[in-house]
C-alpha cells in the first residue's frame, strides 16, 4: 500500500478529538523514536541505556532498593514472556513485531467472504468479540494516514523500511488493555514494570486473536501493538478518551491506566465519534504529573506546537514531553517509569461512586474543586506491601 506525501490535510473530526495540525505537519518516522534511537543515537544511547534492555533478558543487576530486588525484577520480564515470544520469532528477518514491525498473519484471509449488510451492526459484534478475547475497551475510527509512520525500522542493521499495508484498510480498531493499578502505585520500581508488561502480552494475544477472527471473515487485518502508526491520535478518535498533559489518554473507564493496541482492516465498520468531556480543561489547571516528574520531562504551561526535539512529531499543537529526560530516568532505574500515571487526578477505580462523584466534578465547572480534593492522592506505595499481600 502506497502512501501520499506528508501533508496537512484537515479532517472533518479533528477538533472533536481535540487534534491540531499546522502547516509544518510532518508524519514521524520510526526511527527517531527515543528507544530506537538508543540503538544509533550517540546522544541517546550510553552504557545505563544499553543495560536498561539487557535487563529485559534475565541480565538484570537487583539491588537492596524496595522494588528493585531479585524477584521484582522476574516478575517483571516474566509478565513481558508472551510479548517477547511474538517480538522475536522474525527477528532474524529484522522485524521486532508488535514494535517495530506488525504483527504477521498467522491465520490467512478466508476465500468466502461475509456479507456485511449492517457496518454498525458489526461494530457492535467486534466490540463484543474484543472483550471476549479480553480487551477492556474498544473503539474504531477510520484509516486516518497522517499517524501512520513515514517508515519503519530493519532491525537487522537499523536501516529505515517500508511501512506497507495491505490494500483497501478503511478502519482502525483501537484496543484499550488495563494495567492492575496496586501495581501502578509502586512506580517507580521493576515490581510496577509487572503490570506493563503483563498488558503487552494480554494485548498481543488480545489483538492477535480478533485479527485472525476478522480474517476468518474473509477481510485483512493487520494486528498491531506499538509498531506501524502512533495509537494515541487513533484512540482519541475512536471516542475512548482524551489526551492529557502526562502524553496519556485518560478514559472515563480507567483513567491514564491502559495501554493501547489497535488492528489496521477492511471490515466495513461504522466509526466512532470523539466527544470531548473537559479533560483538556482539567489538564490546564492540572500540573500533578509535571510537578512529580524527578527529571522533568513533562510541559508545565499551555499545549505548543512540537517539532524541535527530534523524537516528537512535528506540526502538532499538544503537551510534548522530553523524550531524552524521561528515557534516561528509565535506563537510570533499568525500568519503565510511570510516576505521570500514578499522580494522576484521574487514576482512580470509578467502579466506586465516591470517584464517580470526583469524575463529574473534575470534568464540569467545580474541576478547581476536584483538583484540591486530590491534593492528598497519588502517593507511592511501598512495593514490598504488594508481595507481603501474596
Amino acid at each position: 500500500m502506497s502512501y501520499p506525501k506528508n501533508h496537512n490535510l484537515p479532517h472533518p473530526n479533528d477538533a472533536a478529538a481535540g487534534i491540531e495540525v499546522t502547516e509544518d505537519f510532518e508524519r514521524f518516522t520510526q526511527r527517531n523514536d527515543v528507544f530506537t534511537r538508543a540503538f544509533w543515537d550517540d546522544t541517546v544511547r550510553t552504557k545505563q541505556t544499553d543495560g536498561f534492555f539487557a535487563s529485559y533478558r534475565m541480565e538484570a543487576t537487583p539491588r537492596r532498593g524496595d522494588g528493585f530486588t531479585q524477584r521484582d525484577f522476574a516478575l517483571r520480564n516474566a509478565a513481558w514472556l508472551i510479548s517477547d515470544v511474538i517480538t522475536d520469532r522474525h527477528a532474524d528477518q529484522g522485524r521486532r513485531e508488535g514494535f517495530q514491525a506488525p504483527i504477521s498473519y498467522d491465520t490467512p484471509v478466508a476465500p468466502m467472504q461475509l456479507e456485511v449488510d449492517d457496518p454498525n451492526e458489526m461494530s457492535t459484534e467486534i466490540k463484543r468479540i474484543a472483550k471476549f478475547f479480553g480487551a477492556n475497551l474498544c473503539g474504531v475510527t477510520d484509516m486516518d494516514d497522517r499517524w501512520l509512520y513515514a517508515s519503519r525500522i530493519d532491525t537487522r542493521d537499523l536501516s529505515d523500511a517500508p511501512n506497507d499495508l495491505p490494500e483497501g484498510m478503511t478502519s482502525v480498531i483501537v484496543l484499550g488493555h488495563e494495567m492492575d493499578a496496586e501495581l501502578v502505585a509502586t512506580y517507580p520500581s521493576a515490581l510496577a514494570g509487572a503490570a506493563t508488561g503483563r498488558e503487552y502480552s494480554h494485548e498481543a494475544s488480545v489483538v492477535m486473536q480478533l485479527a485472525a477472527y476478522i480474517r476468518n471473515l474473509g477481510y485483512d487485518a493487520v494486528a498491531s501493538m506499538n509498531d506501524t502508526g502512533l495509537v494515541i491520535p487513533y484512540a482519541v478518535k475512536a471516542g475512548l478518551g482524551e489526551y492529557a498533559r502526562n502524553q496519556m489518554v485518560i478514559t472515563p473507564e480507567f483513567g491514564p491506566r491502559l495501554r493501547f493496541s489497535k488492528i489496521f482492516t477492511s471490515l466495513p465498520l461504522a466509526h466512532d465519534v470523539a466527544e470531548p468531556k473537559g479533560v483538556k480543561d482539567f489538564c490546564d489547571i492540572c500540573t500533578k504529573c509535571a510537578d512529580a516528574c524527578p527529571v522533568k520531562a513533562l510541559p508545565f504551561g499551555a499545549p505548543e506546537v512540537g517539532g524541535s526535539n527530534v523524537s516528537a512529531i512535528k506540526g502538532v499543537r499538544k503537551w510534548t514531553s522530553d523524550a531524552e529526560k524521561c528515557f534516561s530516568f528509565w535506563a537510570k532505574t533499568s525500568t519503565d517509569c510511570a510516576i505521570c500515571m500514578r499522580v494522576c487526578p484521574f487514576n482512580r477505580d470509578f467502579d466506586t461512586w465516591p470517584h464517580r462523584l470526583w469524575r463529574k466534578l473534575a470534568l464540569s465547572r467545580f474541576r478547581k474543586l476536584a483538583l484540591w480534593l486530590d491534593r492528598n492522592r497519588g502517593g507511592r506505595v511501598k512495593p514490598s506491601t504488594w508481595w507481603e499481600k501474596t
